[in-house]
C-alpha cells in the first residue's frame, strides 16, 4: 500500500479533530436540553387555606376574623356554622339574599375567599342542586363531600354543568370512602369527581398517605392538612402539622411531582379555644417545607 503524503496526513488529522469536536458539542447540547425540560416546582403557587371546622365553636363572622389574624386568605367553609354579625341563619343554601350579601361583605372586608365547602352528604339531587347554586354564587372551585353511590352518575353530570368539581373526603373506617380504592371507583368514568385527600385520616386508617396519593394521581382536587400522634389508630389524637407521625415532606414532594394545583386546608381538631397559634405554626411549617421543593 502506498504511504500517505504529509499534507494528506495533516488533512486527515484536522478532519478527525473536527469530528470529535462536533460529537462533544452534540453531547453538551443534549445535556443542556435535558436540564431545560426538568419540570419546575409548582409549590410556590400552592394555596394554603383553613377548613372553618377548625373554628366551628364560634360564629362564621368570628371565624373569618380568626383566619385573617392568622394570615390565611383562603377558606373551606362548612355548612351549618352560625353566621353571627347580627344574622340569625347558618352558612349554607338556606341563607336569605340579605344574609348572602352580608357574608360577601364580611369576606371582602377581611380579604378572604371561599374556595371550597364541605363535608356534605346530600340525600337527593334536588338538595345537591341547592349546594351547587350556592357554590356558583360564591365562586367555589369544588365541593367536599361523601356522596351516595347511586348519585355518582347524576352528580358528575351536575358538576360538569356547573363547572364545579366534587372532591370525595375520606373519614376513618368504617366510612365507605376510607380507602383510596373506593374513591377511585367513584372517579371511573366521572371526570368531575375526584379526591379531597385527608392525609390525617388515611394515616389513622393505617394507610401510607404518599401511596394513597399515588393511587389517586390526577384526581386530587384538595387536601386536608392534619397530623396525628399514632399511626393505624382511628382514634389517634390530633396534633399541629409537622409535630406528629406523618411524613409531610414526602407528601409535599409527591404532590409537587403530580403538579397538584388545588388547595391545602388546615384542619385543626384539637385545642379548640386557642388554636389560632396552631394555624400560624402550620402555615410557617408549610412554607418552610414547600420552599425546599
Amino acid at each position: 500500500m502506498k504511504k500517505p503524503t504529509v499534507p494528506l496526513l495533516c488533512l486527515s488529522a484536522l478532519m478527525m479533530l473536527a469530528s470529535c469536536g462536533s460529537q462533544q458539542g452534540s453531547g453538551d447540547t443534549k445535556d443542556t436540553t435535558s436540564k431545560k425540560t426538568d419540570s419546575p416546582s409548582l409549590a410556590s403557587t400552592w394555596r394554603l387555606g383553613v377548613q372553618l371546622w377548625t373554628f366551628h365553636y364560634v360564629s362564621f363572622d368570628t371565624a373569618l376574623a380568626k383566619a385573617d389574624s392568622a394570615g390565611i386568605k383562603y377558606l373551606e367553609a362548612f355548612p351549618g356554622q352560625p353566621l353571627g354579625a347580627g344574622m340569625k341563619g347558618k352558612f349554607g343554601p338556606d341563607m336569605t339574599p340579605e344574609e348572602r350579601a352580608k357574608v360577601k361583605q364580611l369576606l371582602q372586608s377581611h380579604g378572604l375567599s371561599i374556595v371550597a365547602m364541605g363535608v356534605i352528604s346530600p340525600g337527593s339531587m334536588a338538595e345537591w342542586k341547592k349546594y351547587f347554586d350556592l357554590a356558583k354564587e360564591f365562586g367555589l372551585s369544588y365541593i367536599t363531600a361523601e356522596p351516595k353511590k347511586d348519585q355518582w352518575n347524576s352528580l358528575d353530570s351536575m358538576a360538569g354543568a356547573y363547572g364545579i368539581k366534587v372532591a370525595i373526603h375520606d373519614h376513618p373506617r368504617p366510612n365507605p370512602y376510607w380507602h383510596p380504592d373506593s374513591v377511585l371507583a367513584a372517579v371511573q368514568g366521572h371526570p368531575n369527581i375526584g379526591s379531597c385527600a385527608d392525609v390525617g385520616h388515611w394515616a389513622r386508617n393505617g394507610l401510607d398517605p404518599v401511596e394513597c396519593l399515588k393511587k389517586l394521581e390526577g384526581h386530587v382536587f384538595g387536601v386536608h392538612l392534619k397530623d396525628i400522634d399514632s399511626l393505624g389508630n382511628t382514634k389517634a389524637g390530633d396534633l399541629v402539622v409537622g409535630t406528629g407521625k406523618i411524613n409531610f415532606p414526602a407528601i409535599f414532594s409527591e404532590l409537587n411531582r403530580q403538579k397538584f394545583t388545588g388547595m391545602f386546608s388546615i384542619e385543626r381538631e384539637n385545642n379548640w379555644y386557642n388554636n389560632v397559634p396552631d394555624v400560624i405554626a402550620t402555615e410557617k411549617y408549610f412554607k418552610e417545607q414547600t420552599s425546599k421543593l
